[in-house]
């Protein structure tokens, strides 16, 4: 048996401060205007062209091929069309005003901070023992055991086992400042000597450490970080009237 069930703007509002959601909303309407509202004293402007190749990429992406598709997608997310040709515009002026404010900043920067950039290919196990990972290490040094059969037999995590203990590209922030200062200080392929920290000791097999390339990915991700970091210096500084 189903049951109607009426949803007023009130009870929306409502769920939104049940859910604690006020906060994360209030930030992005203030996101919003002091995009707009820049982006209007700069005289930045969208043209026709740009609108189009947007909904064409959103349209791609949600996999709204068919028409009856876009209307559905619309319709759950309770927005008309106008407001889709909002969401584009927004979209499409906080990218420009990122690149107006930040594009010749971003090689400067990159210079200055080349070092935060460098990325590590390592593997990792954390044992509770300091003694015992320092005789794993002696023994990997003489060649008596491999990394991969100590993860395999020390590492809990399944999937982590699975892969060696394999972590991935690292960038220094992601690590420990006590491990970062060994790690990028290695000659790979290298095995470090034990690292004690609060999570445990750490046997760590440092397999490359990638120099940073100024290419169009990296180009994007700092001028998105520094477009973000001018973001909430103006929200800290805005003068909200309610």
């Amino acid at each position: 048996m189903s049951i109607a069930i009426t949803i007023s703007p009130e009870e929306i509002n409502h769920q939104l401060k049940l859910s604690c959601q006020i906060p994360t909303l209030v930030e992005g309407i203030i996101t919003r205007k002091i995009i707009l509202s820049t982006a209007a004293e700069l005289g930045l402007k969208v043209e026709t062209e740009e609108l189009q190749k947007t909904a064409d990429n959103i349209r791609l992406v949600n996999k709204l091929l068919r028409a009856d598709d876009a209307w559905a997608w619309l319709q759950k997310h309770h927005l008309s069309l106008e407001d889709f040709e909002e969401l584009i515009y927004t979209t499409i002026i906080s990218g420009k005003l990122s690149q107006h404010l930040f594009a010749d900043k971003v090689e400067p920067f990159f210079i200055e901070h080349r070092l935060d950039y460098l990325q590590v290919v390592m593997y990792e196990i954390i044992l509770e023992d300091e003694e015992l990972a320092m005789e794993l290490f002696y023994e990997l040094q003489e060649g008596e055991i491999n990394f991969y059969e100590i993860a395999h037999q020390y590492i809990q995590d399944a999937e982590l086992r699975r892969t060696g203990g394999y972590r991935g590209l690292l960038y220094r922030k992601d690590l420990k400042a006590e491990i970062s200062a060994a790690v990028f200080a290695a000659t790979p392929p290298q095995i470090l000597k034990p690292i004690v920290t609060s999570k445990g000791v750490h046997l760590i097999l440092v397999e490359e450490i990638i120099q940073p390339q100024l290419d169009n990915f990296l180009c994007q991700k700092i001028m998105s970080d520094l477009f973000d970091s001018w973001l909430i210096q103006q929200i800290e500084q805005a003068e909200i009237l309610r």
